[in-house]
């Protein structure tokens, strides 16, 4: 395959609302763990996706911004944001693959959406042209999971299971549901994070 000795830059999306210290610890360990990585791009949803309490696309890029700005390895994208629609996961991989012909372009998910991902549109050209690093969330066994599934099976060399799991049973709503209880989010998400999140009152 002609990528196959490439650079590579892994895409990981989210909703990030907001943005956890586990996102980063995650993405700086890929980073550490795969000599090939060159960078990590944040890409988050757009609002229009269909998830109860989404924030504003233009509070969770900024929040994303304020900490990826301080590590070369990391950048966050309005690829999606900007969008008038929301695209297609092997849409952003190719658009992304087009503005970076140097490298390798790869997904990152957890093991959680690795069992819906052959409900995804435009699922079979996604496994076909792009791989996909699978992050065990977790009592998760990816080989499993494929096994279980005929389409993942079928497409099982799109798959790679990360290294290095990261396990935090952390999530963004029980973030939010903090903050709205006036509680302390100290340690659970970046200083340049709570500092936005305090300065444009938001989640409350």
């Amino acid at each position: 395959m002609e990528k196959k000795n490439k650079k590579q830059i892994i895409v990981f999306g989210g909703c990030f609302n907001p943005p956890l210290n586990s996102h980063f610890s995650l993405a700086e360990q890929m980073v550490v763990e795969y000599p090939e990585i060159e960078k990590i791009i944040f890409v988050p949803v757009n609002s229009q996706y269909e998830k109860i309490d989404l924030i504003e696309n233009e509070h969770r890029y900024q929040m994303l911004k304020t900490v990826c700005d301080r590590n070369e390895k990391f950048e966050v994208s309005r690829i999606e944001i900007d969008s008038k629609r929301q695209l297609y996961t092997v849409e952003t991989l190719q658009q992304l693959q087009e503005k970076y012909t140097d490298y390798e372009v790869a997904f990152l998910t957890g093991s959680d959406n690795l069992k819906t991902l052959n409900t995804w549109k435009k699922a079979d050209e996604l496994t076909r042209n792009f791989k996909i690093y699978i992050l065990e969330r977790e009592n998760d066994n990816m080989e499993e999971i494929i096994e279980n599934n005929i389409f993942l099976k079928n497409h099982k060399q799109a798959f790679i299971k990360a290294k290095e799991t990261i396990k935090s049973n952390l999530s963004s709503t029980f973030v939010r549901e903090k903050i709205k209880a006036g509680k302390s989010i100290r340690y659970l998400t970046p200083d340049e994070v709570i500092l936005y999140i305090q300065e444009h009152q938001l989640y409350r």
